[in-house]
């Protein structure tokens, strides 16, 4: 046995959407183990609930046995078992919980469910080191704007329809191009420099990308070439959230500005944000590429915090919550 059997060890399990996820972290912050395997839908075609979670059902045992394999400790010196309960797809939501709700009972561990948007924050907290941040979290599922004020996340913008995510990948896939499509969006923009008029729709603080995905849609349609329309999206979706971004900056004054989730790992979106930073004095902190995506180790980070914090739930409790709002999640451990 090493020496990271004196920590407390969680094991996390993410399971929201295309993504599944374990991961062994310890409460001093490291990531002992983080496996993930993803489903990848037909070229063209978006992520079927129930195709996922077949898909998450039979690739579990094998990421299990792998995460055991690897473990510096044996799985009986496990402290706590942490699964993301929501948002997302009901099927593959409940096929994680299920594992995570067998290894509880099998282990006589506590149980731990954990907000995904909350374990995208918490993982980035930790490899940025950033305090008291306003946070941009754009991901597949979540494209919002948030500070956190007594014991509660506090929005200051966000989508009024798709999420920044949803809208490279529909766009991706309406065009042809593979699955994840914000990567493959990001390269063919560099190839660009023309850019096509689309909506610009900012809304008070929120942001709406129904609009300009309808447009970019259309002009593909009509025989814009793609690596224009590439380049164009992004200037316009980017620019978009930078400026409610910015706006909420001023408004919080805070001194760090927190970007997580999968955007995230986006070379021209950055740029963007660090303009803006540089412009109020505040530093941009972004989360490692190897963490931006879903993963365990976002739960298994965040499940130690709230377990430390008396948070818990029998299997009885452990429902999965497909629609869950992360403002209405209390952190007692900020």
């Amino acid at each position: 046995m090493t020496s990271a059997s004196k920590d407390l060890i969680c094991l996390g399990i993410e399971s929201t959407a295309h993504t599944f996820g374990m991961a062994i972290a310890t409460s001093t912050g490291r990531i002992l183990v983080n496996l993930n395997s993803t489903y990848k839908a037909a070229m063209g075609k978006g992520i079927h609930p129930r195709e996922a979670a077949q898909h998450h059902s039979e690739i579990a045992p094998n990421i299990l046995e792998r995460v055991i394999q690897q473990m510096p400790i044996s799985i009986t010196d496990i402290d706590i078992i942490a699964f993301s309960a929501g948002p997302g797809l009901g099927p593959v939501l409940r096929t994680g919980a299920t594992l995570a709700r067998t290894l509880a009972l099998q282990l006589n561990k506590p149980l731990v469910p954990i907000h995904h948007a909350i374990g995208h924050i918490e993982i980035a907290s930790l490899f940025t080191g950033a305090r008291d941040p306003l946070v941009q979290l754009v991901s597949g599922g979540h494209t919002s704007i948030i500070a956190f004020r007594e014991g509660y996340w506090r929005v200051f913008g966000e989508t009024q329809d798709i999420t920044l995510g949803n809208l490279l990948d529909v766009f991706a896939r309406s065009s042809g191009l593979p699955f994840p499509g914000g990567k493959v969006i990001e390269s063919l923009a560099m190839k660009s420099k023309r850019f096509i008029d689309l909506p610009y729709v900012v809304k008070g603080n929120d942001v709406s990308y129904s609009g300009l995905l309808t447009a970019a849609k259309q002009q593909f349609e009509n025989g814009v070439e793609l690596v224009d329309l590439c380049y164009s999206l992004q200037e316009v979706a980017f620019a978009m959230l930078t400026e409610a971004t910015e706006r909420a900056l001023a408004h919080t004054e805070r001194s760090e500005l927190l970007v997580t989730g999968g955007v995230a790992a986006n070379k021209r979106l950055q740029a963007m944000l660090q303009e803006v930073c540089q412009d109020h004095g505040a530093s941009l902190h972004i989360v490692p590429l190897m963490y931006s995506g879903d993963c365990g180790a976002q739960i298994a980070w965040t499940g130690i915090q709230a377990y430390q914090k008396g948070l818990h739930v029998s299997v009885e409790e452990s429902v999965v919550q497909p629609k869950w709002r992360f403002d209405t999640v209390y952190i007692p451990w900020r």
